[in-house]
């Protein structure tokens, strides 16, 4: 396995786990009281955003050639960080 097939794999694993924790997040809002509701809602739509975005950086990095993905590794870890520290306050937030 190359450098690049298994950094892209622990990408793709690393979003996986936000996926489910933005999954407890929708679940904890259906069931959530009408005042806090709203609240739930609009953290999940920017989460889901974020994810989209990390989620297009990872594409770029997979169409990338093996020699330029090395260049685009840092964009996608800015990505991740801001998207992973999104989630990590929302669930702290929501607790």
């Amino acid at each position: 396995m190359s450098k690049k097939q298994a950094y892209e794999e622990k990408f793709k694993a690393q979003l996986d786990e936000l996926d489910a924790k933005i999954d407890v997040l929708k679940a904890k809002a259906k069931q959530a009281g009408a005042s806090v509701k709203a609240d739930y809602y609009e953290t999940v739509e920017d989460l889901q955003k974020k994810r989209s975005e990390a989620q297009t950086k990872l594409q770029h990095l997979r169409d990338a050639g093996d020699d330029a993905w090395e260049d685009m590794k840092q964009g996608v870890e800015e990505s991740w960080t801001a998207f992973a520290a999104a989630v990590k306050s929302a669930v702290s937030r929501f607790q």
